[in-house]
């Protein structure tokens, strides 16, 4: 089989490799397409530390072609999306279904402590339990599996619930994602701060009742001026100026909440007097459950969250490093490879 291997920092190659054989509790998927994510690129980058080579790719679609001897319920011919984290199942935080904090997680094609080989190849191995069927659905929405149980982690941790109103702050995949979880959470009224025009123009479409540019004004005013400081500020950029931003439109008794991945070493100062006076909660949320890649699997099928604006364009494996290129530059929104295609 094909896999795009990083072979270093900044440095993708197509390779040839042998097809994975699955043990006795996994599947092995040939992967119908695989979306890239900031993740991907911050690893690339050199931002995640890996052990080279690695074959990245963790937001996956396929079909099953080969069970092994134990499994249970699937079947060649299945179409499924993978859940790529690979939890102990033993750890005090698994037994209480936080998976995401798993202290001996393995991650298909993401970062993590150990990883292992992931979806941008076309075929995938994984455990039997990391996957979801997804009967007639698209592979390339089936793909979006993944952000969108971050997405609904976040929204579960933020607490909003109907009649809340809330600010994103940032309109790229995962906050368009989040845009519309929210909105079916009943949430009101949502307000989104985005610099890209053409994203803001996708985040009207799907429901946003206030579309604001940054760069017009300072978005907090704006959003406090239109609809008054907000039950949950959530970051989904990852910089301190956004993220404080967030924190500055949360009203009093409510929550910020920090999606976007900061770097490592950034700092920001936060009065802790203000957060004890105003009751404020100031929350993060990582990853996924597998409750949550559940939950997404069913929204997406029965066309809950709309897909069809946010895969803006299909990739062959060799195309990956000139799509990191793109995402930087913040060109369309989610790139999906479909191993195949234009190689």
């Amino acid at each position: 089989m094909r896999v795009a291997s990083l072979t270093d920092v900044g440095e993708m190659e197509v390779r040839d490799r042998e097809r994975p054989e699955p043990g006795p509790n996994d599947v092995v998927v040939r992967v119908g397409a695989c979306g890239v994510c900031a993740t991907d690129l911050h690893m690339f980058r050199g931002s995640f530390a890996v052990d080279f080579p690695a074959v990245l790719g963790h937001e996956s679609a396929g079909t099953i072609v080969e069970v092994g001897d134990d499994v249970d319920g699937l079947a060649s011919g299945d179409r499924v999306t993978v859940n790529p984290v690979v939890p102990c199942y033993a750890c005090s935080y698994c037994k209480r279904g936080e998976t995401n904090l798993c202290e001996n997680a393995a991650s298909i094609g993401g970062a993590g402590d150990r990883i292992l080989d992931g979806s941008f190849a076309e075929y995938v191995q994984a455990p039997a339990g990391n996957v979801e069927l997804i009967g007639d659905l698209p592979f390339r929405y089936a793909a979006l599996a993944e952000p969108l149980a971050c997405c609904i982690h976040a929204a579960d941790r933020s607490g909003v619930g109907q009649g809340d109103s809330v600010a994103v702050i940032g309109a790229g995949p995962i906050g368009l994602l989040l845009l519309q979880t929210l909105r079916n959470r009943g949430a009101s009224p949502i307000a989104v701060s985005e610099l890209n025009p053409k994203r803001r123009e996708v985040a009207k479409g799907m429901g946003a009742d206030l579309v604001v540019d940054p760069e017009a004004g300072d978005p907090v005013e704006t959003i406090s001026e239109e609809i008054g400081e907000v039950d949950a500020g959530i970051e989904v950029v990852g910089l301190v100026p956004t993220i404080q931003q967030a924190y500055d439109v949360t009203a009093n008794g409510g929550t910020t909440l920090i999606v976007g991945v900061p770097k490592q070493d950034a700092t920001m100062e936060i009065n802790p007097f203000d957060v004890y006076y105003n009751d404020l909660d100031i929350r993060g949320t990582f990853a996924l459950t597998h409750e949550t890649f559940e939950r997404a699997v069913t929204l997406l099928q029965h066309g809950r969250i709309d897909a069809e604006p946010l895969v803006t364009e299909e990739i062959g494996l060799g195309e990956i490093p000139s799509a990191f290129e793109r995402m930087q530059n913040n060109d369309g929104l989610k790139k999906v490879v479909v191993p195949g295609k234009n190689d």
